[in-house]
């Protein structure tokens, strides 16, 4: 509550006088008490001492009022707590939060297995293979983005992938598939109304330990001589926090670093069992790092 003090130089406390005329007959008026004053030291006026308990009783009410806010209050947010880290983990978030940057992405679920087929980290898949279809396990666009139909979660060629990557390394590329008996390769990518351009691409591989080949050897992903996506020229390794982070999986992120051209370019891989995930974002002048941050979480949680 606002007090609004008065403009006569009054405290709040006396802001209106009522007066009454008495009658000659009536009894002598009674004196008013002596203002009470609020500077240190002053001795507080005989006549002001009855008043004394009532004001602890209000103060002491208010105090009582404000502990029970405070026990409510810290009951919802306990309460809070406990159902945000109770969430299952078939039950991913969106995380669609527009004041800090980050977008609008429809509820996400684990898609279903077959029956009998165990997740990808459980005990008896020693190939960590993801038994659920691929393309399921792509992350959809969020609210508000212009979908490219050519990549909208169907499957995709080699060459378009490839297509990512400078024309000096696909075809050292392309025979690294081969050997690493690629299975199926499916892409997602949108534009968003800000000019960011998304793109995600799913591999996968026979195995965990072909798609590691792959990563490692071919890739050179996370070290010094990693393949850089076509015209980029520099880039920094970028720390995305530990939230990002998922059990059993590998991630390397890496951005854009100046001197770049009309566009900066961000992009990670994920590595998680037998698939192989790349997540590019690129935008004119230099591509946000939340949304970024935000679709390789998510597109981490999918394959975790």
């Amino acid at each position: 509550m606002t007090v609004t003090e008065p403009t006569d130089g009054t405290t709040p406390e006396a802001t209106a006088e009522v007066t009454a005329e008495a009658p000659a007959e009536a009894t002598p008026p009674v004196t008013a008490p002596p203002a009470v004053s609020d500077a240190p030291g002053d001795p507080l006026p005989q006549e002001a001492a009855p008043a004394a308990p009532a004001r602890s009783r209000r103060v002491l009410g208010a105090v009582a009022r404000w502990a029970a806010a405070v026990v409510v209050c810290g009951g919802l947010g306990a309460g809070t707590a406990a159902a945000i880290t109770s969430m299952e983990r078939t039950d991913v978030p969106g995380l669609a939060t527009a004041s800090d940057g980050r977008w609008a992405y429809p509820k996400l679920s684990l898609p279903p297995l077959p029956e009998g087929s165990p997740r990808p980290f459980t005990d008896g898949n020693e190939g960590e293979v993801h038994h659920a279809e691929l393309n399921k396990l792509l992350l959809p666009a969020p609210a508000g983005a212009t979908v490219d139909p050519e990549r909208d979660g169907g499957w995709v060629g080699v060459d378009q992938y490839l297509s990512l990557y400078a024309k000096d390394q696909r075809a050292d590329l392309k025979q690294a598939l081969d050997d690493s008996a690629l299975r199926h390769v499916t892409a997602r990518a949108w534009t968003m109304p800000d000019g960011t351009k998304s793109a995600v691409y799913l591999l996968r591989f026979k195995s965990v330990a072909f798609s590691e080949t792959f990563k490692d050897e071919a890739l050179n992903a996370g070290s010094a001589d990693a393949v850089l996506l076509d015209g980029v020229q520099y880039v920094e390794t970028e720390s995305l926090g530990d939230d990002v982070r998922v059990p059993d999986t590998a991630l390397y992120a890496v951005a854009e670093k100046k001197p770049y051209g009309p566009e900066q370019t961000r992009w990670a891989y994920i590595q998680a069992g037998d698939t192989l995930a790349l997540v590019v974002q690129s935008r004119k002048g230099e591509a946000a790092a939340v949304p970024f941050q935000q679709t390789v979480t998510l597109q981490n949680q999918l394959l975790g």
